[in-house]
């Protein structure tokens, strides 16, 4: 079983799409389209399977983070799955069930809020050269999507989301050697099957720091964007760029690259749907609005 999801991963990454798509109002529909652009993701919502979104979420009091109308739409995508997991961990700004509260009204029987730090059923790994236990929700054959905003962080999003995987509260340690953390994680859990950037606003600056302040919100801009693929590089990089950073200079990007996790080559990746262009001169005239709240 596990070789067949390892080879359809294969096979989705060969050629590695992205979508963005654009929505007003609602954007559970153009999330549809834009899983109708890279390819659909059938192999994905099955009944066999169980869904773990990891969200991404520093501090429950703060407005950087996947907004309740677009995990609603992730959700709703995965009509076939038995259990939906929305996954955090602890960290010292208090306990990951907390911090998931900021999504409680999607929580049902079927869709529920799991803390990584508190499940007993666990799986040795080897991150940044130290073992840890990892919650055994997080490995194959359960579908792994990450979900982060669009920022100008240059530590990324979409990949930096699996800091969010290791247990203990106290992750600063791996600060110094956050891309080898990282990307250790990606390789142990057997990669992220889907990624969806969530950019209903533009993140610049101090709000799109992890640890911004609640103020942060008047620094983001709206943009009403989904970037989505299957390859997760690829839609860092998209988003990255989008977001008015160098991909190339990135990196974890750079370093994922190297291990052969996905394509950070823009001039690589088939983007699909709105004009990249358009979008990239969308984002900088919300980069500009950004620069004219700040002063």
């Amino acid at each position: 079983m596990a070789d067949a999801y390892k080879e359809r991963r294969c096979e989705a990454l060969m050629v590695s799409k992205v979508a963005l798509v654009e929505f007003d109002g609602s954007p559970k529909e153009s999330l549809v389209h834009a899983f109708e652009l890279i390819g659909k993701i059938d192999d994905l919502n099955s009944s066999q399977r169980s869904v773990v979104v990891k969200v991404g979420v520093f501090d429950h009091k703060t407005e950087n983070h996947t907004t309740v109308n677009v995990l609603d739409a992730i959700i709703s995508c995965f009509s076939k799955g038995p259990r939906i997991y929305v996954a955090e961990s602890d960290n010292y700004r208090g306990k990951g069930l907390e911090r998931l509260q900021i999504w409680k009204e999607l929580f049902t029987k079927r869709v529920v809020p799991f803390n990584l730090s508190d499940d007993p059923d666990t799986k040795r790994v080897k991150i940044a050269d130290e073992e840890m236990n990892f919650s055994h929700i997080l490995f194959k054959p359960n579908v792994f999507v990450s979900t982060h905003i669009l920022r100008g962080f240059e530590k990324g999003s979409i990949i930096k989301n699996l800091f969010g995987l290791v247990p203990d509260p106290k992750k600063a340690r791996f600060h110094k050697k956050l891309d080898a953390a990282l990307l250790d994680a990606y390789e142990a859990i057997g990669g992220i099957d889907l990624a969806v950037l969530d950019g209903t606003y533009l993140y610049r600056g101090v709000a799109a720091m992890p640890h911004a302040t609640k103020d942060s919100a008047k620094y983001r801009t709206e943009t009403n964007t989904l970037v989505v693929g299957r390859d997760a590089v690829a839609v860092e990089t998209v988003g990255a760029a989008l977001a008015g950073l160098k991909p190339e200079k990135m990196t974890v990007i750079q370093e994922a690259v190297k291990r052969g996790l996905g394509e950070g080559d823009l001039g690589r990746i088939e983007i699909v749907g709105s004009s990249f262009e358009d979008m990239k001169e969308k984002c900088s005239s919300a980069a500009k609005a950004f620069k004219g709240k700040k002063k």
